[in-house]
């Protein structure tokens, strides 16, 4: 009889999400080599295929497509099964500050993560403005938060380094007026750098849209009617970045900074943290999709 073991399941699980064996090993703690003879020894145990390895990046085949669902069902069990037969000796609450414009994509599978790991322990996200979020920070009503600016930060850890990128609809025009529309946040970090690169371009524009609902100017540039500018990788899917060709300037880099991750405080805090941060370094660290390791 064959049995399926949930660690190699999980192995497979975290390769399909991170997109590659490379991120795949950060988030699950193990070198490449022990993920890539998971996966293997995996494979051998079904006597099947289960990713494609023809393309640099990764794939599934069919029967990894049809594995994937049931490997999620599996380990949603047995984690489940865990938290409820084990005692837990962490509970209560923790408040995790983000800007609106970065949590996707890392904080769902920090969430998710840490969901696992404390049963128990709510998180209770709240997204803002950096300057807000800070604010919150130093008045004690966050445990950790995250920021955007334009260097590093007393008191803070720079995570991530990411280069601004001019954002607008997919195959949109929008960039190519004169003047350009903007659609930008009245109190976004990012407002001042794209205005002084426009500026220093030559390149007339003019607000199309100045608001505080993130979702105002997703519909505006969704629609092409507006340009907007984010950090590297963290557009939604019904945005894309715009290639110019030098048309638009580059954009300077913003750092995220990460608050309340020093060592020494509460172990759910510095698990959370910890997440965090090994999120962001990697969507830091990979501007392009992961090579299969």
């Amino acid at each position: 009889m064959r049995n399926l073991d949930i660690t190699t399941l999980r192995s497979f699980v975290a390769v399909a999400d991170q997109g590659g064996v490379t991120r795949a090993a950060g988030f699950l703690h193990l070198t490449q080599s022990a993920v890539s003879m998971q996966l293997k020894r995996l494979e051998e145990l079904l006597g099947l295929e289960l990713l494609d390895r023809s393309g640099r990046t990764i794939a599934l085949t069919a029967s990894g497509e049809q594995l994937l669902a049931y490997a999620r069902r599996m380990i949603a069990l047995n984690d489940e099964v865990i938290s409820k037969l084990t005692d837990q000796a962490f509970e209560g609450e923790v408040v995790l500050g983000v800007p609106h414009d970065i949590v996707y994509p890392a904080i769902p599978r920090v969430l998710q993560r840490f969901n696992a790991d404390f049963p128990r322990v709510r998180v209770q996200l709240v997204s803002s403005y950096s300057l807000q979020l800070k604010d919150m920070y130093k008045r004690g009503e966050c445990d950790v938060i995250l920021t955007t600016e334009p260097s590093s930060a007393d008191g803070a850890e720079t995570i991530a380094e990411l280069p601004l990128r001019w954002i607008g609809a997919p195959g949109g025009s929008a960039w190519r007026k004169r003047p350009l529309p903007l659609a930008l946040g009245r109190r976004c970090l990012f407002r001042p750098q794209v205005i002084s690169a426009l500026d220093a371009a030559g390149i007339p524009w003019e607000l199309s849209v100045e608001t505080e609902n993130d979702r105002t100017i997703e519909a505006t540039v969704s629609a092409d009617l507006a340009v907007h500018a984010m950090l590297d990788g963290t557009e939604a899917a019904h945005l894309e970045q715009i290639d110019s060709a030098g048309a638009l300037p580059d954009l300077p880099a913003h750092m995220i900074n990460l608050y309340g991750g020093e060592q020494g405080r509460d172990a759910v805090v510095e698990a959370l943290a910890q997440l965090v941060r090994q999120n962001f370094r990697l969507l830091g660290g990979t501007q392009l999709r992961a090579v299969v390791g």
